[in-house]
């Protein structure tokens, strides 16, 4: 078994006291939110729209803000796949800010130094100090994406309910809404801010946060992932996940979620197309630290979605841990099998890049790379971003055979041989282009947004 033992990220205020007996937090377990799952009285249950029973004497749920969104708007069918009235971006920034007012987070993230290191790709690099303190060691098991979940261990229903900025969920009449309170029973879909945040509007997305789910993709969740980016409608604001092995810190279902006002240099780098399947575009990144793959939509979300959560749950049954930013409001993806963990357990990694104590998941892949030491921000350059980066990245070999196995989900045939033989022929550069373009178009219809704090980096 391949172990190293490191500081998990503090997300909760809750997250160190786990130790103390009873509730008393008003939390999101079953001792707060019994959902319909109680017998005798009457609860409203938002997400089944209907009336359920619960004894008397107890609780009847917990009163959250819900927040429904319509997924028809998004099918070219029914309209545009953009959407032209982005409320979910105002109102996560408005409940994020008032959070910040009341003191919920560790450190003002807005006071953190940031700059853009000087070349080619502009990687960001931040100092961020208070993110290395008040840490509990644990021991991580990094050789299994897919792990039981233990409810022993710091999970999201400890979370508070003030930490909850809203619940989100699926309208059933296509029809996007706000309710400023609502009893919420069964299993919601929440989202809370980052108490450790990385930057401004840092949040996570817990689907079905009573369902206790590992930390695991499927295709509901996946789908609730690229739902939440496409109903914000702003380029600045990405979707972010890390599996098990990839330094996700806590094995309970969850996304993140942050705005960047600046594009990530993976957004920036060229690619070169290698398939498509339906109205999906599947390209394979290139003269970027970190070999992966990028998907296109085309004419559905929900397309998009069910390809990506399919072969991401491929990655998970064949145990390779992997990296997903969903970016350009849910219609661009980029997926990064890594191996930084794995290399790292075998005394693989060299020693000035561990001395830096980064963990390079999600933000940092994509080229959003956040130190802990003053010295190290210091002497930040593009030469060290593509050494961090180049520890994370698979050998030429083993990403081939990674990227047949992710092929695989898009290529449709019934014989298995025939498929397998058309992919070993497929990985032909059919179309190259730089992807600067995408984000200059994005980009510009978010300028007239004013939703979001204007961020200034420095050059060096």
């Amino acid at each position: 078994m391949l172990t190293i033992k490191r500081c998990p990220t503090i997300v909760s205020i809750y997250q160190d006291g786990l130790e103390k007996p009873g509730c008393g937090r008003n939390c999101l377990g079953a001792c707060c939110i019994p959902g319909d799952r109680m017998k005798g009285g009457f609860l409203l249950t938002h997400s089944l729209n209907r009336v359920s029973r619960f004894e008397s004497g107890q609780q009847p749920g917990a009163k959250l803000p819900v927040y429904t969104y319509g997924r028809r708007a998004y099918d070219t069918d029914n309209g545009s796949l953009h959407n032209e009235n982005p409320f979910l971006d105002s109102l996560l920034l408005a409940q994020w800010e008032d959070r910040l007012t009341q003191g919920h987070f560790r450190y003002d993230v807005t006071a953190c130094e940031t700059k853009v290191l000087p070349g080619d790709f502009g990687f960001i690099a931040q100092l961020n100090e208070g993110r290395h303190l008040k840490k509990r060691p644990t021991e991580c098991r990094v050789d299994q994406v897919l792990q039981f979940f233990d409810a022993k261990k710091f999970n999201f229903t400890k979370v508070g309910q003030e930490e909850v900025l809203f619940c989100f969920e699926e309208s059933k009449d296509d029809l996007t809404a706000y309710y400023d309170e609502m009893i919420v029973g069964g299993s919601p879909n929440i989202i809370a801010i980052n108490i450790s945040p990385i930057e401004y509007g840092h949040v996570l997305l817990v689907p079905k946060v009573s369902d206790c789910k590992p930390q695991r993709i499927d295709e509901g969740s996946f789908r609730l992932a690229l739902y939440m980016a496409a109903e914000a409608a702003n380029p600045y604001f990405r979707v972010g996940y890390n599996s098990l092995g990839a330094f996700a810190t806590v094995n309970h279902l969850h996304f993140q979620a942050y705005y960047l006002a600046v594009p990530f240099p993976v957004e920036r780098a060229p690619i070169t197309k290698i398939w498509k399947k339906g109205g999906v575009n599947i390209f394979e990144l290139y003269k970027y630290p970190v070999k992966g793959l990028v998907y296109e939509c085309g004419t559905s979300l929900d397309e998009l979605a069910d390809l990506v959560s399919k072969t991401c749950i491929s990655l998970q049954e064949q145990n390779i841990p992997f990296n997903v930013l969903i970016a350009e409001c849910g219609q661009r993806i980029f997926l990064f099998p890594q191996c930084f963990a794995e290399r790292q357990a075998l005394g693989q990694v060299e020693q000035d890049i561990l001395d830096t104590q980064v963990n390079p998941a999600v933000w940092e892949i994509s080229g959003h790379i956040v130190l802990k030491r003053k010295c190290d921000y210091e002497s930040a350059s593009e030469d060290y971003a593509w050494k961090l980066l180049g520890e994370v990245s698979l050998s030429d070999d083993r990403f081939d055979e990674v990227k047949q196995l992710c092929m695989s989900e898009a290529v449709v045939s019934k014989n298995k041989a025939a498929q397998i033989a058309v992919l070993e022929n497929s990985f032909m550069p059919i179309d190259t282009e730089a992807t600067h373009y995408h984000w200059i178009k994005a980009s510009s219809n978010a300028k007239q947004n004013n939703s979001i704090k204007e961020c200034t980096y420095c050059l060096n």
